[in-house]
């Protein structure tokens, strides 16, 4: 009896995982090796508490404002075409299965190319973008780089997937304001997309995830800021999920500034997204190790584009220090590491600029 219930333990474990028991060289680690993201809760937030002591190089500035200095506000030839035809991404639900599968087939597909060789220990062309993160996280997070940083860092992405794997189909997002409090219902995370979102284990540790298109893959990058070999875990807390709700996104969006709406958001629904998905996603430094990271950044870029909708001159301004103390310009470089160009921070704040970066126009919207 006890030989035949091992042999249907075994048996379902393969059907989720694609393959019967995995030769793992790659360890579940304790919850408290992962460093994770500072935490704004709600009510601090709405006190403000989060800006005090911070010297933000706050000037608020409108359309009206530029318009009465006499700034020159053209739309330029590229910004034209793009918003002719920009390219879309849409939400989960409105994506359809033939784009997920394509969507997870090649991030998946990166995994099984080798690394460039330029972020060591990177072990393969996916994890050059963990890696990456991982070296600058003291640059891009914690101060104001953080949210334009990230949106640079997530069409780069969108970029190698498109030239390197293939990928054809537009790009998804994820509005996690939809499911604040239930991520684990979500289908995303599910066979045959992210793997399951399951609660942590009694003692506080994830759970391997053996499920999905990622089930049983081996990290090289992290926790923190050292680099062993571990498993993908997630150990979901909805409690810290429901924080991710509409209420909070529209709180930092009520902010006047780019400073003040960063440090909001950061601290807020991206921390807390973050640590509610748990295990390698709660981790500061190397989350990207976890694919479900990009959708989690989609909608924190998504957030950030319809703030800036809301004021013209949101486009053209920005403030705040980054993590030197140098105050934020239009002039200010934001670098992939040299997985795509350097750019300057006029070249991507308008998703709608056009502007050509390593011969791709940067030219985005969402379906709404």
């Amino acid at each position: 009896m006890r030989s035949g219930l091992l042999l249907l333990v075994a048996a379902a474990a393969s059907a989720v995982s694609g393959s019967v028991l995995q030769h793992r060289d790659a360890p579940s680690l304790p919850a408290d090796a992962f460093p994770t993201m500072k935490l704004l809760p709600f009510e601090d937030a709405k006190a403000g508490k989060d800006l005090i002591g911070k010297n933000l190089n706050v000037t608020r500035v409108s359309m009206a404002d530029l318009l009465s200095q006499g700034a020159a506000i053209p739309q330029s030839a590229s910004a034209a075409s793009c918003s002719a035809a920009p390219g879309m991404r849409f939400e989960w639900r409105q994506y359809s299965q033939s784009d997920r599968l394509a969507f997870v087939s090649a991030v998946r597909c990166l995994m099984n190319k080798p690394p460039s060789g330029n972020f060591p220990p990177a072990a393969n062309r996916y994890e050059d973008f963990a890696r990456l993160h991982q070296m600058w996280t003291p640059n891009i997070h914690g101060n104001a780089k953080f949210l334009i940083w990230h949106r640079y860092f997530v069409w780069t992405f969108e970029q190698v997937l498109r030239a390197e794997c293939g990928f054809n189909r537009a790009m998804p997002w994820w509005d996690e304001a939809k499911d604040a409090g239930n991520f684990a219902k979500l289908d995303m995370f599910s066979q045959p997309y992210f793997g399951n979102l399951l609660p942590a284990q009694s003692n506080g540790q994830g759970w391997c995830i053996n499920s999905g298109a990622f089930g049983g893959i081996t990290l090289h990058i992290g926790p923190g800021t050292s680099n062993q070999n571990h498993c993908m875990t997630r150990a979901v807390n909805e409690q810290l999920t429901s924080q991710c709700n509409q209420g909070y996104v529209d709180l930092c969006k009520s902010r006047g500034t780019f400073a003040e709406m960063a440090s909001c958001l950061e601290g807020g629904p991206h921390a807390y997204g973050h640590n509610g998905i748990g295990g390698v996603m709660s981790d500061v430094y190397s989350s990207p190790s976890d694919p479900s990271f990009w959708m989690h950044h989609l909608f924190i870029d998504h957030t950030y584009r319809v703030w800036q909708a809301a004021d013209p001159a949101r486009y053209q301004s920005l403030n705040g220090n980054d993590a030197q103390g140098n105050p934020l310009t239009l002039d200010t470089v934001v670098s992939m590491g040299g997985i795509r160009p350097d750019v300057k921070v006029r070249d991507i704040i308008n998703t709608l600029g056009g502007v050509v970066i390593g011969g791709v126009p940067f030219c985005y919207k969402y379906n709404y």
